[in-house]
């Protein structure tokens, strides 16, 4: 969630009453452990209300430790990155007068005070408009300076609203770099947009500067997930997405995060040329002649030596359907007529192409929720409650997952050296394409043919078979993590 981007006109909570020197009062927190979901990793889900709770609560135990104003403390955490054993050592151990300047602010317990605040006048001029006013309505820090009230406005709303300031907006007085607190802040914003704003703002700073606090990615979800440690586990939003919490990326599964980052950024980089090249031009397998595709068909015949292969896996189309190895990749490089570049390139569309049209097909079998709520409402009129035909939609669900780690498959596969243990991969990896497919077939064609029992019975074995085959693929995959079976290459 990006509070630079998305706001609206209400506060979804406010901070004014918190920064002044009254009790905070926190309420309890909802939380979503591990135990509503199938993994080990403990976490929270957090409203932002809740967040700032956390937030409060962090800034109203060390304003007690070190005994300086609220709004002071926030301002020393996040210089810190909200890090607390940090500053507090800083603050026992540092020069005083050094820390605060460091953090331009001003310490509360300093005498230096501006002169004009103790000078009995009637009115005073503004210092950016020069407009004289009543001292009452003249507003400053402790820094002396002091500014009108629209000036004051004005400037706090650009700051905010333009330039995306929150934790660095310094005093308008000309080379002062004393930082704004947030209860000056607050009462001198009138504009509403801007208040609201810069309450996000404080909020998603407050978030992104804490390792173990991450938003949730969905458009328009305010919620964070909170955890104990960092690790690669997915973690799941009450708005129903579920991601890797070490790198806030969709759950990813068996690829590693580092390697998905490598992927996914040559993926980006070469998507137009490498898929114009491997979806129309191909060496043909005999004679190296560079064919290209002009039809939906994958049975080639090369018009120069008439040799008859699979487009898509190169094998000899006599032998390919008694032989399906498709999901395979098999090196050339042993072929002296084959340039290095073109076999890694080859390689790389190979895998590339697989996961994009995985990646398709996940984002159509989408639409299988519209069909099975169908055939679900149908059911439901032939004497079957809500409850009992869920096994639909469970089937959907079950579907998607396994195509989402099949994808991923594809990507891990790609930066993995050839071995026996890589060998056995792909036959897992085989296994549950072949599944996924059977169910994504029956799902999509053959639901409407029977009566509802015998759909029930099909629909349940096949979604539970194809969840044991990804399960059995990815603990295989992690125990070559654990034994590190894996060696890596194309790294650079």
């Amino acid at each position: 969630m990006d509070f630079d981007d998305n706001y609206d006109d209400s506060p979804d909570c406010e901070l004014e009453p918190y920064f002044s020197e009254g009790e905070v009062e926190m309420e309890n927190l909802s939380t979503c452990d591990s135990s509503d979901h199938d993994n080990d990793y403990p976490y929270q889900v957090l409203k932002a209300e809740e967040i700032v709770g956390h937030m409060l609560k962090k800034i109203k135990s060390i304003s007690g430790i070190i005994e300086i104003p609220s709004t002071i403390t926030r301002i020393l955490l996040n210089h810190f990155n909200w890090d607390e054993e940090k500053l507090l050592d800083k603050f026992y151990t540092q020069n005083r007068s050094d820390l605060f300047k460091e953090a331009h602010i001003i310490d509360p317990s300093s005498s230096a005070v501006s002169k004009k605040n103790n000078l009995i006048i009637e009115s005073e001029d503004c210092e950016i408009c020069l407009v004289s006013l009543s001292c009452d309505l003249m507003t400053g820090m402790e820094c002396g300076h002091r500014f009108c009230p629209d000036c004051w406005d004005s400037y706090l709303s650009t700051k905010i609203i333009e330039q995306g300031e929150c934790q660095s907006i310094t005093c308008p007085a000309h080379k002062c770099d004393i930082i704004v607190d947030d209860e000056t802040a607050m009462n001198c914003i009138k504009n509403l947009n801007a208040k609201t704003k810069y309450q996000h703002l404080i909020t998603n700073s407050y978030v992104e500067s804490d390792k173990l606090l991450k938003w949730c990615k969905t458009p328009n979800c305010n919620h964070a997930i909170k955890v104990s440690y960092i690790d690669f586990k997915p973690v799941s939003c009450h708005c129903g997405r579920t991601f890797c919490f070490k790198c806030n990326e969709k759950w990813h599964d068996p690829i590693l995060c580092d390697l998905l980052r490598k992927w996914m950024k040559k993926v980006d980089e070469d998507a137009a040329t490498s898929a114009w090249i491997g979806l129309n031009t191909k060496d043909c397998p005999k004679c190296m002649a560079i064919i290209e595709k002009n039809g939906g068909c994958n049975h080639m015949t090369c018009r120069k030596c008439r040799h008859e292969f699979c487009w898509i896996c190169l094998m000899n189309w006599k032998e390919h359907n008694s032989n399906y190895k498709c999901n395979r990749f098999e090196s050339h490089e042993t072929n002296e007529r084959l340039e290095k570049t073109r076999s890694s390139l080859r390689k790389y569309m190979f895998y590339s192409d697989r996961y994009l049209n995985h990646l398709k097909s996940l984002e159509l079998e989408n639409n299988l929720y519209l069909v099975v709520g169908d055939k679900m409402m149908e059911m439901q009129k032939m004497d079957m409650s809500w409850v009992q035909v869920q096994f639909l939609k469970k089937a959907v669900d079950i579907l998607c997952k396994c195509r989402q780690t099949l994808m991923y498959t594809y990507s891990f596969a790609y930066y993995i050296e050839k071995s026996n243990q890589f060998s056995i991969f792909e036959d897992n990896q085989q296994d549950l394409e072949s599944a996924i497919e059977t169910l994504s077939h029956y799902l999509e064609q053959d639901i409407d043919e029977e009566e509802p029992s015998e759909i029930k019975k099909k629909v349940q074995d096949k979604a539970d078979y194809c969840e044991s085959r990804r399960k059995v693929l990815l603990d295989h995959v992690h125990e070559g993590y654990d034994k590190d079976w894996w060696s890596y290459t194309n790294l650079a």
